[in-house]
């Protein structure tokens, strides 16, 4: 058995939550670097390049990359030899409030979904852990602004619709966010599992970075057609038109029931952040 205290979670998250706010991760700058490289639509591949101006200059002055810091989604697989010292949530909530304090980060949390009241420290995280063998306890935040996770949508497919009646709610998930959701976009497809369930796979699914294919060759063939398909649609970035519309999506699955066909979009725009640390 390991132990962790409260203190060396809370210490990581407030890194996590600076780290992911600032810095872009490695595969998305990639992506749009290759996409601005492919862009024939002269306007659009300016608007790529100003995009990259942007992030550059995020890095050289270590400000936020969007002006929308985002919801603390915090991710933790922790091992089932694992001991935390202390509250292991209240921790986390607690590196949230430190990292959003001494990054200078904007506080976008409101206590109540209807009173609209603001807890001043970006707190409390949206927390999503997974037991895992092991004494290791890993841990990713992923900061989510609204502009995107807005434009998400879930439905409750027939499993007579089949690979098709997914491809369509995808693209027309796309196709009605528009230049809403600050394109190019990457998106996180969930397939299976509950109402709940399927929710939770698409904003996992943003996790996997954007040059790695799902293992499986059938799902990794299909992140291929709606990447195409999506692109076709001439959306471009920030709607100016142009074949960049998505930089990639990643799709996960689960299990579900036999007459039933869950499948959610959970939406993120080109800054798609997140920064990982293993304790």
């Amino acid at each position: 058995m390991r132990t962790l205290s409260a203190n060396q979670l809370t210490a990581a998250v407030a890194r996590l939550c600076i780290q992911a706010n600032t810095l872009l991760p490695e595969d998305v700058n990639r992506a749009l670097e290759l996409a601005r490289s492919a862009e024939p639509w002269p306007l659009a591949e300016e608007t790529l390049g100003l995009l990259q101006d942007n992030l550059k200059l995020a890095g050289e002055r270590d400000l936020p990359i969007c002006q929308d810091t985002g919801m603390a989604c915090v991710f933790v697989e922790l091992g089932q030899e694992v001991h935390i010292e202390g509250d292991f949530e209240e921790a986390i909530h607690q590196g949230v409030r430190q990292g959003y304090g001494e990054g200078f980060l904007r506080k976008s949390i409101v206590a109540d979904p209807l009173r609209r009241v603001n807890t001043g420290d970006n707190s409390p995280a949206a927390i999503t852990v997974r037991i895992v063998p092991g004494d290791r306890c890993a841990i990713t935040v992923a900061p989510k602004g609204f502009g995107s996770e807005n434009m998400s949508r879930l439905a409750m497919l027939k499993p007579a619709d089949g690979a098709e009646g997914v491809k369509r709610f995808v693209v027309e998930t796309v196709r009605l966010a528009g230049p809403n959701p600050c394109p190019p976009t990457v998106l996180g497809v969930g397939i299976g599992g509950s109402f709940d369930k399927v929710a939770a796979l698409a904003k996992h699914a943003l996790l996997r970075p954007l040059d790695q294919p799902h293992p499986d060759p059938f799902y990794a063939a299909l992140e291929r057609e709606l990447l195409e398909e999506i692109n076709a649609l001439g959306i471009g970035p920030q709607g100016f038109g142009g074949k960049t519309t998505c930089l990639g999506l990643a799709i996960e699955t689960a299990p579900t029931h036999v007459a039933g066909l869950p499948v959610a979009v959970n939406v993120s725009c080109h800054v798609t952040r997140r920064a990982s640390e293993l304790l």
